[in-house]
């Protein structure tokens, strides 16, 4: 790579900043990492890549990004109900830029010791700017999350707000502004862009007790579809009940749904849960997800609006028709 050797880029950048946990029998500087997992568990892997230009802009904060990339990672440990522990990183440069990997590897130590998980393996190689991060983690096979198992009757929930980020990406790319939004929304939204919140403890807190589970990556309707099809079920959701922040309440109402509805990269959690456990759910989690509609054995997604109507899905988008 330069003067810095593959290894040493990656012992003097990442190694120490990362959390020590006693299940990494043996850690980077072999061929191999050696992991402990606990008794009666099974590992959760996951792995994402996040290229510039592709994922990311270029002109990203460091900090923030070596942050999302992990968060990232993290995020879809906690849609299976799993504890983080250790995770990898492959990281293609186009060139040795010493104070981007210090603010990148900064970025990314901020949320690893948040969450207590440790770098366990590492590659460097050069390249176009390319992040690729696997995560590992453990859970109990009985509690596990999954897509496939949500039932006609369960309650449907998702945690915090919808629709930031897709906000804060148009601003960006200057496809929408709003006049209502000052200088601290806007500041808002591109933090919930570039530094989402992994939800790793109520997905512990909703293993054994929710009946299916998948983070919004890709947009709520595009998710929640993803449940609905390996579920062979559908929903029907209450477009007054989705929640938003105070900075998108201030934006057009039907603008604001479109993009709670349809943009990513918001890393909540949506999640299905038996009706006899739903106020249990929403006792133990409260203040932290809302109930936004009910799994039904209708084929495909429905909504409610504030007439009491029903808007029947149709692509990615929703046409109303009279019930």
């Amino acid at each position: 790579m330069s003067a810095l050797s593959e290894f040493s880029l990656i012992q003097q950048y990442f190694q120490q900043l990362t959390a020590s946990r006693d299940d990494v029998l043996l850690g980077i500087g072999d061929d191999c990492a050696l992991l402990q997992c606990p008794p009666d568990h099974v590992i959760a892997v996951s792995i994402d890549t996040l290229v510039e230009n592709i994922h990311f802009f270029a002109d990203v904060d460091p900090e923030h990004l070596g942050y999302k990339c992990l968060a990232v990672g993290l995020s879809d440990l906690a849609a299976m109900g799993a504890q983080a522990a250790w995770f990898t990183l492959a990281l293609t440069l186009p060139e040795l830029n010493e104070d981007w990997l210090k603010r990148f590897s900064q970025g990314l130590a901020k949320l690893a010791k948040k969450y207590s998980v440790q770098l366990v393996g590492g590659d460097t190689t050069r390249g176009p700017l390319t992040i690729s991060i696997q995560v590992h983690g453990f859970v109990e096979p009985t509690k596990a999350l999954r897509r496939n198992t949500a039932k006609v009757g369960d309650m449907l929930y998702v945690t915090g707000t919808l629709g930031d980020a897709g906000a804060a990406l148009q601003l960006q790319l200057q496809e929408w502004d709003d006049e209502a939004l000052n200088t601290d929304d806007k500041l808002y939204l591109r933090q919930r862009l570039e530094q989402p919140t992994p939800r790793l403890e109520i997905g512990q807190n909703l293993a054994g007790l929710a009946s299916s589970a998948i983070d919004i990556s890709d947009g709520l309707l595009a998710d929640l579809g993803h449940i609905l099809d390996k579920s062979r079920v559908g929903a029907r959701l209450d477009l007054t009940k989705l929640p938003l922040s105070s900075t998108m309440s201030k934006v057009d109402r039907t603008m604001a749904e479109r993009f709670a509805l349809q943009s990513g990269d918001d890393y909540e959690l949506c999640f299905t849960v038996p009706a006899e456990y739903s106020l249990h759910i929403e006792q133990r989690l409260e203040g932290l997800c809302t109930h936004i509609g009910t799994i039904t054995d209708d084929d495909g997604i429905y909504f409610i609006d504030d007439d009491n109507a029903l808007i029947a899905l149709k692509g990615t988008g929703y046409d109303h028709f009279p019930v």
